[in-house]
């Protein structure tokens, strides 16, 4: 009789609604034992874990990571382009070093050169005329020789950039010639080369030997004519 007393209890007993919180193993337990027995079970909408949030710090750490990526591209990027110009930079002066190297690497050869040209020069000056009768026939072969060897030798020289200065009749120009001199002329100005000593030699636009000249001046004023003496009273 006591046990169904307490089965007729039992099924007139009115149906509990279970309220529990999801979110955890005794809010599972609760509802699956609920659910045996016959009881209607009901959620807290509130304890639900909200998707929306979930999927905000998930966007969030997706921007961090993809700015950081963006950061690390940038800073790549400008490292290469870095590189590019040092790069270029080093290609254009390796360019001008092997230019420079080129065009003066016989600077010393070139002004220890000059010297003997000039005694060449001044050899084939102080000759006689290569037709000159007066002397041998042996002597007008050996001044002809010499002048051609003079006519290869510039030749050569302006081939490889060699240039003798001969500025008689320019304007002085310091960077080229150096004033041995000044002497008053009536037919130049001021200023101007009058005389030869020395020809000067330049390698391309570099100066192997300054040319040594005699440059014009002005006149001398004339002296003042004097006065003529007073008649004695």
């Amino acid at each position: 009789m006591a046990g169904n007393k307490k089965d007729v209890a039992a099924d007139t007993a009115p149906d509990e609604d279970v309220h529990m919180d999801a979110g955890g193993d005794e809010a599972a337990q609760a509802t699956t034992e609920a659910a045996a027995a016959g009881e209607s079970v009901s959620w807290d909408a509130g304890s639900l874990p909200d998707a929306g949030n979930a999927a905000k710090s998930n966007d969030i750490v997706n921007d961090d990571a993809f700015e950081a990526l963006i950061a690390e591209r940038d800073s790549l990027k400008d490292q290469l382009l870095r590189a590019l110009a040092d790069v270029e930079n080093m290609r254009r002066r390796t360019e001008r070093e092997v230019e420079t190297a080129r065009k003066y690497s016989h600077t010393g050869f070139a002004r220890d050169l000059v010297g003997a040209i000039d005694n060449l020069a001044r050899a084939i000056d102080a000759a006689p005329a290569a037709d000159d009768e007066a002397v041998g026939e042996s002597v007008n072969a050996l001044i002809t020789g010499l002048e051609m060897s003079w006519t290869e030798i510039q030749s050569t020289m302006e081939r490889h950039g060699i240039r003798r200065i001969s500025p008689l009749g320019e304007k002085f120009d310091y960077n080229f010639h150096q004033a041995m001199f000044e002497m008053p002329h009536p037919d130049q100005p001021p200023g101007t080369v009058v005389e030869v000593v020395q020809h000067g030699y330049v390698l391309h636009d570099r100066l192997l030997r300054p040319a040594m000249v005699g440059v014009a001046k002005a006149a001398d004023p004339a002296p003042d004519a004097e006065t003529p003496a007073e008649d004695a009273s």
